[in-house]
């Protein structure tokens, strides 16, 4: 979950590496620091809190005339997992004679050993974190041949590792390696950089080595050397990136995450394009690699998740066994591969993630493999290690992601879950009649986000009684379920208010002995077959003083309880996730704005999740 990046060429490295830093600040933000060659010695700082307090570290303590003197360097923003964000915990972590320093991002799970035996040496760490075993287990190991020593250290590694290493004995030289935690090199013209995430590299360079687990690359300005633990060699492609640079600016925009929910009409187009089959009413997925017998024979959907995307697949569980009859189900990733899960060669295993590197579900990936499980990655980006290891899937194509709380992933996600769906059904049970209706109303997804977004300053009126409150609750039944709980999760994300989303008809088992008068409860109340059933729910909140805040649809039922509505417009109640999610993802937005939260950057949370 933290951010690595590294460069070597001509230029200056202080000011690429902190610029790689502020794109990488979503994967963590407590603390920052850097280290550069200077000669055959090597300069290090290292401060609290966000990146911009590095940078104000440098610019006090080291002129522009020596940092432009040094052209290789490694640098590390950091969420905290050994050790609280101090200076003494930051990276880069040194050797004992100071001459070798390291970032790293992942978990060393027996450090402790590690740091048990290296202390009997005679080491005195400095730190709290695992990490700090490692650099000193490499400066052990050292005997001029950096690489060398990296390589017998990671042997001696059990867990996680994305790392990137400079020694100040071996100028111009950078020896990074993976193992679970993701790590790209971009390859430029007299230089190369290293960094946990392609958007940290899209100014330099758009020609990147995606790294495997196992690779250890040895780094100059003008080439890239990758073997594997055993010295072996390694070839790996070049692959080009197929965003732009001002995809991660924030264009005018206050934040982030206000940019990428107003990228929705378009995010959504792109996951859609070249996708529905109009004539047939169908999908065409060419990236599921499997033919129609083999569709057909499936008995079984699990799809596998961590938070928003787990809530994408609790979306594509209704969609599946609505309009393809397959029996599907929805298992948290962290969980999967520790209940020794019963799937076999006629399951589909769909592994949900936006970042393509999430750990519990990269685990849950190799299980579903291990097990003879047809396995199929639903990822983001392009060459992330999900995407890779699963062999066959479907890309959203959203573009970068920066804001921590997901938006624009999530509706990609269930919109190719629909896709899915569609395909399916048209292969089992559904009519062309219904599929030609269902992919009509899924290619008019952009225009129904469109029109929720134009509600953007109606929206922010609703947020402003919501906004006084410490507690929230939102209610949804059917596909309006995981919308609910990805409503909640939206809020408490952002805002810190504490928000739960239940099944409406859940609320009265329990935790309808939580409400107080003027409590919000947001209702997912627009058309559909339950609809009277969800205002009935809703009306037992009114009745104890709630604050009912109803999303309904337009020129649909009136909601008469309701103290404000959000209006989204009518299409199948399936293809109204989409939109009534955009609705509440502008609300939580608003919310957090008027409660002068830090919205991209939620304290405690990060990113892109490689850690268990």
């Amino acid at each position: 979950m933290c951010g690595i990046v590294g460069y070597v060429g001509r230029s200056a490295a202080t000011p690429v590496l902190l610029s790689g830093l502020r794109r990488l600040e979503y994967r963590g933000y407590d603390s920052a620091g850097l280290s550069i060659q200077e000669g055959k010695s090597l300069l290090s700082l290292r401060a609290v809190g966000k990146v911009a307090r590095l940078a104000d570290k440098v610019r006090a303590e080291w002129s522009e005339d020596r940092q432009s003197k040094c052209s290789v360097g490694i640098a590390h923003t950091r969420w905290a997992t050994h050790g609280a964000p101090t200076e003494a915990n930051a990276h880069p972590h040194a050797d004992a004679s100071g001459r070798i320093r390291l970032v790293h991002n992942g978990i060393i799970e027996n450090y402790r050993v590690i740091r048990a035996k290296l202390e009997a040496k005679g080491h005195v760490f400095s730190s709290e974190t695992d990490t700090e075993a490692v650099s000193r287990l490499i400066g052990e190991y050292y005997k001029g041949d950096l690489r060398k020593a990296v390589i017998s250290a990671l042997r001696q590694i059990e867990g996680a590792y994305g790392i990137a290493v400079i020694s100040a004995d071996e100028p111009g030289r950078i020896v990074v390696a993976r193992k679970g935690s993701p790590l790209v090199i971009g390859v430029g013209e007299g230089e190369c950089l290293v960094a946990s995430d392609p958007s940290a590299l899209i100014s330099h360079t758009r020609r990147v080595i995606y790294l495997d687990d196992g690779d250890v690359a040895l780094v100059t300005a003008d080439s890239v050397d990758i073997t594997d633990l055993n010295h072996a060699p390694m070839d790996r492609d070049v692959a080009e990136l197929e965003f732009e640079a001002g995809a991660v600016e924030k264009g005018g925009y206050a934040h982030f995450m206000l940019k990428e929910i107003h990228e929705q009409p378009e995010s959504v187009r792109n996951a859609l394009r070249g996708r529905l089959d109009l004539l047939n009413g169908t999908a065409v997925l060419s990236g599921m690699g499997a033919t129609a017998r083999e569709l057909i024979e499936l008995q079984r959907i699990v799809m596998v998740g961590c938070g928003t995307s787990l809530h994408a697949g609790m979306v594509g569980d209704f969609a599946f066994e609505d309009l393809a009859a397959i029996q599907a189900e929805v298992q948290p990733a962290a969980e999967f591969r520790y209940r020794n899960p019963l799937v076999d060669g006629r399951d589909l295993v769909v592994a949900i993630s936006q970042s393509g590197e999430t750990a519990d579900t990269l685990a849950a990936v190799r299980e579903a493999k291990e097990k003879g499980a047809m396995v199929m990655g639903l990822v983001n980006v392009v060459g992330s290690t999900i995407a890779r290891e699963a062999g066959r899937g479907v890309y959203l194509h959203a573009g970068p992601e920066i804001s921590v709380a997901s938006t624009k992933a999530f509706t990609g996600q269930v919109a190719v879950l629909l896709l899915m769906a569609l395909k399916l059904g048209r292969g089992r049970r559904l009519s062309r009649e219904r599929g030609l209706a269902l992919a009509g109303e899924i290619g008019r997804l952009p225009e129904l986000i469109e029109a929720v977004l134009k509600q953007d300053s109606a929206i922010a009126k609703v947020a402003e009684s919501m906004a006084k409150h410490e507690h929230a609750f939102f209610l949804g039944r059917g596909p309006m379920h995981p919308v609910a709980l990805e409503g909640a999760l939206k809020l408490k994300e952002i805002s810190y208010i504490h928000a739960e989303g239940y099944h409406a008809a859940e609320l009265k088992h329990g935790p309808i002995a939580l409400l107080t008068p003027g409590m919000p409860v947001v209702v997912l109340a627009n058309r559909s077959s339950v609809l009277e059933k969800t205002i009935g729910n809703a009306e037992e909140c009114k009745a104890r003083g709630a604050h009912i805040i109803a999303i309904v649809t337009e020129d649909g039922p009136e909601v008469a309880i309701a103290d404000e509505v959000i209006i989204i417009p009518d299409c199948d109640p399936l293809i109204a996730t989409i939109p009534a999610v955009v609705a509440l993802q502008l609300l939580s937005y608003h919310v957090a704005r008027l409660r002068g939260c830090p919205i991209d950057q939620p304290r405690n949370l990060a990113k892109s999740v490689t850690v268990e």
